[in-house]
């Protein structure tokens, strides 16, 4: 049984860097050919992807977000990571992570809430 958690903090001032973190157990991140996302949704909105780090390290951004976007992943710990710069309370979001194979989301972490505010 695949789980993942994400982990970060919960309130962001404006301008400042949102870093979250999910970690992954029951299965490795370096495992051919799942990717690993970075999903949001804001407020009264719709699921939006932001990016992927697929199990070869291999990173792909959302056009939008891209100059904002940095993933990362650290496989001794079996974790990736999602940073935004520069973020603004537009960015204000439940943040999930989540495993794909093919298009098919098959894992989800619950969930974090950040709060962009000063």
């Amino acid at each position: 049984q695949v789980q993942l958690q994400e982990s970060g903090p919960g309130l962001v001032k404006p301008s400042q860097t949102l870093s979250l973190t999910c970690t992954v157990s029951g299965g490795s991140i370096t495992t051919s050919y799942y990717g690993w996302n970075w999903i949001r949704q804001p407020p009264g909105k719709g699921l939006e992807w932001m990016g992927v780090i697929v199990y070869d390290g291999s990173t792909y951004t959302r056009p939008s977000l891209k100059s904002r976007t940095s993933i990362s992943r650290d496989t001794s710990k079996n974790q990736f990571s999602l940073q935004l710069s520069s973020v603004t309370p537009e960015d204000t979001a439940v943040y999930y992570c989540a495993r794909a194979r093919w298009g098919t989301y098959d894992y989800w972490g619950q969930g974090t809430q950040v709060t962009v505010s000063s």
